[in-house]
């Protein structure tokens, strides 16, 4: 059979118009494609909280102690923060200016090379106010 020839796998030809599906699309194909999405954002919110969660262990015991930290906590906390609201957020201008901010912030104490007790204090009390909304909050689940 020509690939020009409108008749299906069986031999009968097509409706005029109707599109041919060849090869036949299985739905597992199309479960497969959401699994492996399911997957990817499953994996970048686990490895976003771990960052992050190492990176505020970092300011939280600096901020009982008392002692310095370099400015590689908070980057790597920044760095969790823009992973995991690239799998977790659901609206792409919210999700993209977390992002942004985010990896503003990473910049910026990187450039700035260090870190100051009220930078500390402020990224302790922004952690305990997301995790706070985020606790409150449902997910909505997709349809």
């Amino acid at each position: 059979m020509a690939p020009s020839d409108p008749r299906d796998s069986s031999g009968v030809p097509s409706a005029p118009g109707t599109p041919s599906t060849y090869p036949p699309r299985r739905p597992s194909d199309e479960k497969s494609a959401e699994s492996e999405d399911r997957h990817f954002n499953t994996t970048e919110i686990l490895v976003g909280t771990g960052m992050m969660f190492i990176g505020f262990l970092n300011v939280l015991l600096s901020i009982s102690g008392g002692y310095e930290i370099s400015v590689f906590p908070i980057i790597l906390y920044f760095g969790g923060l823009a992973i995991w609201a690239h799998a977790k957020i659901v609206h792409p201008t919210v999700r993209y200016a977390v992002i942004t901010a985010s990896i503003a912030a990473a910049l910026g104490f990187f450039h700035y090379g260090e870190v100051h007790f009220w930078h500390k204090q402020l990224i302790f009390w922004g952690t305990i106010a997301m995790v706070g909304f985020f606790m409150f909050t449902s997910a909505k689940q997709p349809k």
